[in-house]
């Protein structure tokens, strides 16, 4: 696969730059890239803290909520990741109709859900539990697992399921 102006290297996983002059932008896009390939089609999750690295890369500098879903098959290979819900510096409304509707369409097992605070706390808020906790409640009508939920913060992720929080 073809980077943002790189090119592969001869061992898997290097590449070689095209120039010696890069930008912070070129290197953002890069990541975003490499960080989209890890979330891709197929791959299993079994390290969360690479995953939490990834989401960090994709949605730490966003300058608005973005409410997105990973979805999972039952062997927790994923699917796909999708931005569902875009919002304000604060907020983003959820709809579960929507979750539900892209959960089936894509016949998904599992999913984990993710959105991220622009603020950069990355600690959840009444809303985010209370969002969370009625999506379990509706995905659990349809047999889906929602195995997590996400919140990306500027320099770190906060698990609701290891806060006990699902």
């Amino acid at each position: 696969m073809r980077y943002h102006k790189l090119k592969a290297g001869v061992e898997p996983g290097t590449y070689v730059m095209e120039s010696s002059l890069m930008t912070e932008q070129d290197i953002l896009t890069m990541a975003n890239q490499l960080a989209k390939r890890r979330l891709s089609k197929g791959r299993r999750l079994s390290n969360p803290l690479e995953v939490k690295a990834h989401l960090m890369t994709l949605f730490q500098h966003c300058e608005h909520e973005i409410f997105s879903i990973l979805l999972l098959d039952n062997q927790h290979r994923i699917i796909g990741l999708h931005e569902l819900f875009h919002g304000t510096i604060n907020t983003a409304m959820v709809y579960p109709r929507e979750v539900v509707k892209l959960t089936l369409k894509h016949n998904a097992a599992a999913v984990i859900l993710i959105h991220n605070h622009p603020s950069g706390n990355p600690e959840p808020s009444r809303a985010d539990i209370a969002i969370t906790k009625q999506l379990k409640k509706t995905l659990d009508l349809v047999t889906v697992n929602v195995i997590d939920h996400i919140v990306v913060g500027a320099e770190e992720c906060t698990s609701l399921a290891e806060k006990g929080l699902i």
